[in-house]
């Protein structure tokens, strides 16, 4: 598909997966719009050809993103989510076709249960005699950047199950390679699977897990995705491509997973069984230091027969992590607006490497509104980590960080119009003082109303009038074309 539409660039020659591919991906990515996705025929293991290719930065671009969803733009999936979101009983007979049009794309949510897939063409089970000689030795896995403390799955859908409930769980967790048949789990203190492996903790169970790479990119983007805890990213998966997700169930392990995916890593993490991981060189743009995390027990790879491996990589922005951040925020604004129905628009620059820096737009009705939508956001999942909040009025521009910045410096006097709160942070962030516990910082930007201690009359900035603007537009048009004025 991404060959098809001019967005894919192959390599066929050798590249090593030891830090040679990351600097070529670090390029690619920060070349204008995100470059190309590239697909790497011939990676190299220690020098060694690996039995399958690589493909990184499939969706780090608007378009591949919107590829990536099967919709023309990542904005008409936000348009489905906001008809679903204010859906009301027809009143006539175009109302409810569409009404029923929506209903039937929900119907698509639910996944569908299949005896066998693509993802169990070749199977290796480390429970049978003889093993078989696949391991994660031979999957061209990287070593990033120089630091890092080994090799990184950096794209797996990690699947768990909440032992009380049932509730399936998929998850975005990098994986440091330890030897053939274990890794690391990363996941932090606040992610469900971090709670889910709690409970099975204080049961003293295995906790069973599967880790799916590749298949549709649908299931990446719902992985990463901040959905409402407790719903489902299979179906939202299945949503967002108006197709159930078919599931297979795996071979050593109680979990299922997409019967289309590339790879499957099934195993458990035991209980009270922690390593070292790291460093690893994050999306914060620096190293996050060495700490105790999970261990995972592989019990069997099964994968297709034209497997490809994917990968990203993650590091000082832009790269392709900012597309699949931004593609998030706009999809699931509808539900932000839904609970804040005065928020214009919302974006995450990539200058804030996702939770550090929110730009918000409101139109303002009363005094310290602005505060309320701080404080709001902060309380909304992971917005809990957003260092910075930035509130300007209806008419600046979010996207646009230079107008955001006049705003700020033009419209706030620093010590009435800021404030800040005690909240837990990003495990990632190297800045606060004990790690995952610090402080956020919120700034009013809007015009001041009476009430809010602004003691002069809000001056105008300085614009063009509309009939102005319209004359010499037509006077430019003449002048180019050469015509009298």
């Amino acid at each position: 598909m991404l060959e098809k539409a001019g967005e894919l660039r192959r390599i066929a020659s050798p590249v090593a997966t030891e830090m040679e591919i990351t600097e070529i991906a670090d390029r690619e990515m920060k070349s204008p719009g995100g470059g190309k996705a590239l697909l790497f025929e011939r990676p190299t293991i220690d020098g060694k050809p690996s039995r399958f290719p690589l493909a990184i930065n499939t969706m780090g671009s608007e378009r591949r993103m919107a590829l990536a969803l099967g919709v023309g733009s990542v904005d008409d999936l936000a348009h489905q989510m906001g008809l679903i979101l204010k859906a009301k009983p027809p009143t006539n007979f175009r109302q409810g076709w569409d009404l029923l049009k929506q209903g039937v794309d929900l119907l698509h949510a639910r996944p569908k249960r299949v005896r066998s897939g693509p993802c169990k063409d070749v199977v290796t089970r480390f429970d049978a005699t003889p093993a078989g000689d696949l391991s994660l030795d031979d999957l061209p896995i990287l070593k990033c950047w120089p630091q890092d403390g080994g090799r990184f799955i950096t794209l797996p859908n990690v699947y768990t199950r909440d032992p009380d409930t049932g509730e399936r769980n998929l998850g975005m967790y990098r994986m440091q390679v330890y030897d053939g048949r274990t890794t690391g789990m990363h996941w932090q203190v606040h992610k469900v699977g971090a709670r889910h492996g709690k409970r099975y903790y204080e049961r003293g169970e295995r906790m069973p897990v599967a880790v799916c790479l590749g298949g549709d990119p649908a299931y990446t983007f719902s992985a990463t995705a901040p959905l409402p805890d407790g719903l489902d990213e299979i179906l939202f998966a299945g949503f967002a491509r108006k197709k159930s997700v078919e599931l297979v169930r795996c071979e050593t392990v109680d979990l299922e997973v997409p019967a289309d995916s590339d790879f499957v890593l099934e195993g458990y993490v035991q209980p009270g069984e922690a390593r070292p991981e790291g460093p690893f060189g994050d999306h914060t743009g620096f190293y996050t230091p060495v700490d105790d995390y999970p261990v995972f027990h592989l019990t069997a790879i099964t994968h297709r027969k034209d497997a490809v491996y994917p990968a990203t990589i993650v590091g000082v922005p832009p790269m392709e992590d900012y597309y699949i951040g931004d593609a998030s925020v706009r999809v699931f604004l509808p539900v932000i607006k839904m609970n804040f129905p005065e928020i214009v628009d919302l974006t995450l620059p990539p200058e804030g490497v996702f939770h550090n820096l929110v730009f918000v737009s409101i139109r303002k009705q009363y005094p310290l509104q602005a505060y309320k939508i701080m404080h709001g956001l902060w309380g909304m999942g992971q917005m809990m980590f957003s260092k910075y909040i930035v509130v300007v009025d209806e008419d600046c521009d979010v996207h646009n960080t230079s107008e955001v910045l006049f705003r700020l410096c033009a419209n706030t006097d620093p010590q009435r119009d800021s404030t800040f709160i005690k909240s837990p942070c990003d495990s990632l962030d190297h800045a606060p003082t004990v790690p995952n516990i610090g402080s956020h910082m919120g700034f009013d930007a809007t015009r001041k109303l009476p009430g809010e201690g602004y003691t002069r009359g809000w001056p105008d900035m300085v614009k063009m009038d509309a009939e102005t603007k319209a004359r010499v537009d037509s006077l430019l048009q003449r002048i180019v074309a050469g015509k009298p004025a």
